[in-house]
């Protein structure tokens, strides 16, 4: 990034926190049951927890898949993280950076954790209302898009920015186009990960305009396995 490039606004800045929730029973659906997108198994887990959003994030992933040029799909990464669960990367995340970032105070080491995993009682994958995502072709090769899915700010020298500056021609159309859809369908991008889109959640209000948030964390229930689904068999649902 340059020294003339605002600042993000970070998932741990009190004005976030500071968005109420107005709170909803919409349920999280599962995206292995819906076509128009392909379905990756690197974030996969026993309980499926993963493939699972909101009915509204469902619902405008698959406006937003519809406005893609043919031969281009989305390949789907994570959706809903259990509270624990995203606890445990927070704190993981944090401690990492006691060494990376010794310069840090506590409160500094919170904040600049947030660039890479958000808070939990805020996080927006623990509400059901994010997406991480890239695109693929119809045979599932991944597009180029200057870094991969979770790349870190250390590991990725900043290129994990989704506005970073110093990515080759190509990846920066793929990241437009990625970031066209996806805001036409009303979702809101976390500029330090390109591939990180919510819905719904405090930063999508805070990023919007909007009084409050929809959806607040939730805790889901695991449920049997997903029978007679592409994406159960082979990661993949079209």
């Amino acid at each position: 990034m340059t020294d003339r490039t605002p600042a993000p606004i970070l998932m741990a800045d009190p004005r976030v926190a500071a968005i109420p929730v107005t709170g909803s029973d919409e349920p999280l659906v599962d995206l292995r049951t819906r076509s128009g997108l392909r379905m990756d198994t690197r974030k996969a887990d026993p309980a499926g927890h993963y493939a699972h959003v909101r009915q509204g994030v469902a619902d405008r992933l698959a406006q937003a898949a519809g406005l893609l040029p043919a031969g281009i799909t989305f390949l789907f990464v994570e959706g809903y993280r259990p509270p624990d669960l995203q606890q445990r990367y927070f704190t993981a995340y944090r401690e990492r950076l006691r060494d990376l970032r010794p310069d840090l105070d506590e409160a500094g080491r919170h904040l600049a954790a947030s660039r890479y995993v958000s808070p939990p009682e805020i996080a927006p994958h623990s509400a059901g209302s994010a997406i991480d995502l890239t695109l693929c072709t119809e045979d599932g090769r991944e597009l180029p898009m200057g870094t991969s899915v979770n790349a870190s700010p250390e590991d990725s020298a900043l290129r994990c920015y989704t506005a970073a500056p110093d990515i080759d021609p190509e990846s920066r159309a793929n990241r437009d186009l990625l970031g066209s859809v996806l805001t036409a369908a009303g979702f809101v991008n976390y500029p330090t990960e390109w591939w990180h889109w919510s819905y719904g959640d405090r930063y999508w209000a805070l990023g919007t305009g909007r009084p409050a948030a929809l959806y607040g964390p939730v805790h889901r229930t695991a449920e049997p396995p997903v029978q007679g689904s592409a994406g159960a068999a082979d990661g993949t649902a079209r």
